[in-house]
C-alpha cells in the first residue's frame, strides 16, 4: 500500500483567484479528483458500491499544508498513497507537484458509510481487497 498513484490536472482560469494563483480550496477539488481516479484504476466503482452494497464514501477530515503557488496553465501532478486502510475508513496522503516543486500536501480521511443511515459501516470485502492490491 506504499506505492504512489499519480494523476495530472491542468490549472484553468476558473481555478485561480484575483492574484492569478490557484485558490487554496481548489486543491481539495484536485485531491478529490485524484482519489476518484485512483478508485477507478483500482477497479473500485463508486456507483457499484452504492447499488450493490448501499455503501458510499464521505470525507471525515482534511489537513492541508501549502508550500508554493500554482498558476494558470500549470500542469499539476497529484499523488496519493494510502497511509492507513482501516475497517471503515481510509487515510490518504496526497501531494500536488509542479515541475518538481511541492505545492501542497494533505492528509485526507475518508469514511465508508451506509447510504441510508449515513452511519459508518465496514468497507465491502471486495472493495477493501482491491484497495489493498492497488
Amino acid at each position: 500500500m506504499a506505492s504512489a498513484f499519480t494523476w495530472s490536472v491542468r490549472v484553468y482560469y476558473e481555478d485561480t483567484d484575483a492574484g492569478g494563483i490557484v485558490f487554496y480550496a481548489n486543491y481539495l477539488k484536485f485531491f478529490e479528483r485524484a482519489r476518484t481516479e485512483w478508485l477507478r484504476a483500482a477497479q473500485v466503482h463508486q456507483h457499484a458500491l452504492l447499488a450493490q452494497h448501499g455503501a458510499m464514501f464521505v470525507v471525515k477530515s482534511t489537513s492541508v499544508d501549502y508550500h508554493a503557488p500554482a498558476k494558470l496553465d500549470d500542469v499539476l501532478e497529484l499523488t496519493l498513497s494510502i497511509e492507513k486502510l482501516g475497517r471503515a475508513s481510509v487515510l490518504f496522503a496526497q501531494q500536488a507537484w509542479c515541475g518538481g516543486n511541492l505545492l501542497a500536501s494533505a492528509k485526507v480521511k475518508v469514511g465508508c458509510v451506509d447510504s441510508t443511515s449515513l452511519r459508518p459501516r465496514a468497507l465491502p470485502d471486495d472493495a477493501a481487497a482491491k484497495m489493498r492490491a492497488a
